[in-house]
């Protein structure tokens, strides 16, 4: 059983403080059975919310597919899922929410800031992350964008890793311009040559726009170049040390469940997509089942589903320090765990 809708900050806060991390302490005195976490708990499912990263898409597929199949009941969980169109890491941290989907470059800067989230499963285990081009402009490999315009947040990680490919391409970044453009339909934006370059999730706009659309695109996939720019895990699953420390067994309940979700979608795209059009039905078909197939050969390329490797993290985390875009040097070794993998 899981909910599903779009929230508004305020009502996210109001359905949180029905089912937070506080009201999950004050569930019981903390006895041993509860600590343990071994299902049902006085034969009532505990209701726990997970709050997305951003509206359902094919990178949630596993867990809706474990809610659809009722795995998550057989661990004794009722699932909240909040479509929550922003970060969820401080709402996380704060333990206002039970678990969320995040990425590395919002946990190690949380972590600096002492906030205490925890990664416990990466979702897709290469960056599927790519800078996307008309074909028209020539953009072929990283010193090609000296001279283009570059379309996006605004944010500094992105600055930092369009600058890093082009000067490990032997490029000038100086040439490349930064214009904000926010969350737009990137591809209308292009037509209209307001910018010239994206960063775009290659499981999502990249299906839409090549395979959907059938446009004629081209793309620089971050994955190739690892020479110049760090792997990193987005997106994956955090939870805070307070459940951690208190609720182990739940944590282990809840990724018993998911693993399930994302295994079943390695191996059923097809199905998954269907599961994920039936709980979602206002997303596009083709570009679900597209989706679905491209991202089966990715949820899990070095290893088991949600393993994650402390020299990816360490890597990442260096590259952050060095760009400036963190202060001071972490130890994500506590940052991540695999302890609650099956």
């Amino acid at each position: 059983m899981f909910i599903k809708n779009t929230f508004t900050k305020l009502r996210i806060s109001a359905l949180l403080a029905a089912s937070s991390l506080l009201a999950l302490l004050s569930f019981s005195c903390g006895t041993d059975e509860q600590l343990t976490w071994h299902g049902q708990i006085e034969g009532k499912l505990f209701p726990v919310v997970l709050l997305l990263d951003w509206t359902p898409n094919t990178n949630h597929a596993g867990i809706y597919i474990a809610a659809h199949k009722g795995w998550y009941e057989e661990e004794g969980i009722s699932l909240t899922i909040l479509d929550y169109a922003g970060e969820p890491t401080q709402l996380v941290g704060a333990g206002e929410a039970h678990f969320g989907i995040s990425n590395a470059e919002s946990v190690i800067p949380a972590r600096e800031q002492e906030i205490p989230v925890i990664s416990i499963a990466s979702i897709i285990t290469k960056n599927t992350s790519s800078l996307l081009s008309l074909r028209k402009e020539g953009i072929t490999r990283p010193r090609d964008l000296e001279g283009k315009s570059y379309g996006g947040w605004g944010g500094a990680l992105e600055t930092q890793i369009v600058e890093e490919l082009v000067r490990c391409d032997g490029g000038d970044p100086s040439k490349v311009k930064f214009t904000e453009v926010g969350n737009v339909d990137y591809l209308v934006g292009m037509e209209r040559e307001q910018y010239d370059f994206v960063w775009i999730f290659d499981a999502w706009d990249g299906i839409r726009y090549s395979e959907v659309e059938e446009k004629d695109i081209s793309t620089l996939a971050f994955r190739d170049y690892e020479q110049c720019i760090p792997n990193w895990y987005t997106p994956i699953i955090i939870t805070n040390q307070t459940l951690i420390t208190e609720y182990p067994g739940l944590i282990k309940a809840f990724i018993k469940a998911t693993a399930r979700g994302y295994k079943f979608a390695i191996s059923n795209p097809d199905q998954a997509a269907n599961i994920l059009l039936e709980s979602v039905p206002e997303l596009d078909k083709d570009l679900v089942h597209g989706s679905a197939r491209w991202l089966a050969n990715f949820y899990a390329t070095d290893g088991d589903w949600g393993t994650q490797k402390l020299r990816v993290w360490q890597e990442f985390e260096a590259f952050l320090r060095k760009s400036g875009l963190t202060s001071k040097k972490i130890d994500v070794s506590e940052a991540f765990t695999n302890d609650f993998l099956p």
